[in-house]
């Protein structure tokens, strides 16, 4: 089984859809992971497709010309303001897309609130295909993999799904054993990065990393092969790796190229080309 690589939108945030394919074509990944979902995060800019008609169809174009393939589409934030609803467009967005997946993180502490909100995204989703994988995040209200879990054991439906951030994973503090026994069916696809050794103390210090300087794999001192290692079925690997100095030195082309020739080596040093635990 070939490994599969999709180069994810906050590696190249700067360029629109269209232009990420190119990239992503050029750099030889297989797939990449859009984000046409705007956030209104500070200096964000909005690639909301559902709306954007002319960049949806130079999106599709750019798909055309390259044969390139829509893995996932993000994110779709759960709080206490938002209505899962208002994701329907993108979700259709993607689904017409060929998106597999939708990814989602939870950025409030109302566990019954976020879980029937959770369910709900899942309900949304599943007429089209695609999964629901949720993300925690270090800084967010679903922090790490033990309330992740909790809450994919509390609702029954069979589209939900569990996608690993390195960064978040060694951020959070996760021990390599709570991946120990959780479904196959509920991975997808991991982000792969790296990142140094010290764990920031601020909320400020994890963003800055995780939204503005991650390493390439095997640069840094997290511990990639053993989390790969516990994954138990063959995955895609999303390469979510921001870092605007890279960018601004070398050119998104080039950044996004140098992510997949170190995760490639990273992967082969360690024997992890194709590797299936069960």
């Amino acid at each position: 089984m070939k490994t599969e690589f999709s180069l994810a939108h906050l590696t190249v945030l700067g360029c629109a859809p269209p232009e990420m394919i190119y990239i992503a074509s050029l750099c030889g990944y297989d797939y990449v992971s859009i984000r046409p979902i705007y956030m209104k995060l500070p200096n964000e800019p909005n690639y909301d497709l559902a709306h954007n008609k002319a960049m949806m169809k130079h999106t599709k174009e750019a798909m055309r010309r390259t044969g390139m393939r829509i893995h996932d589409i993000e994110l779709a934030k759960i709080d206490d303001t938002i209505d899962v609803e208002d994701y329907k467009a993108a979700i259709e967005t993607g689904a017409e897309l060929g998106a597999k997946s939708l990814l989602s993180s939870i950025w409030t502490e109302d566990k019954s609130m976020y879980i029937e909100k959770f369910h709900h995204l899942c309900e949304l989703a599943k007429p089209y295909g695609m999964t629901v994988d949720l993300e925690f995040v270090t800084w967010a209200g679903v922090k790490n993999l033990k309330q992740a879990v909790e809450v994919l054991n509390s609702i029954d439906i069979d589209n939900k799904g569990l996608m690993i951030d390195t960064l978040h994973f060694n951020r959070s503090r996760v021990a390599l054993e709570e991946l120990d026994n959780l479904p196959p069916e509920w991975f997808n696809y991991v982000h792969l990065c790296d990142g140094p050794k010290e764990i920031p103390e601020t909320k400020e210090g994890l963003i800055h990393t995780g939204r503005d300087e991650r390493l390439y794999c095997g640069e840094g001192e997290i511990n990639i092969a053993d989390i790969i290692r516990r994954i138990p079925r063959p995955v895609v690997y999303s390469l979510e790796l921001p870092h605007l100095k890279r960018v601004k030195e070398l050119g998104y082309t080039e950044h996004a190229r140098r992510c997949l020739v170190t995760a490639k080596e990273y992967l082969e040093k360690h024997n992890l080309e194709n590797f299936c635990l069960k």
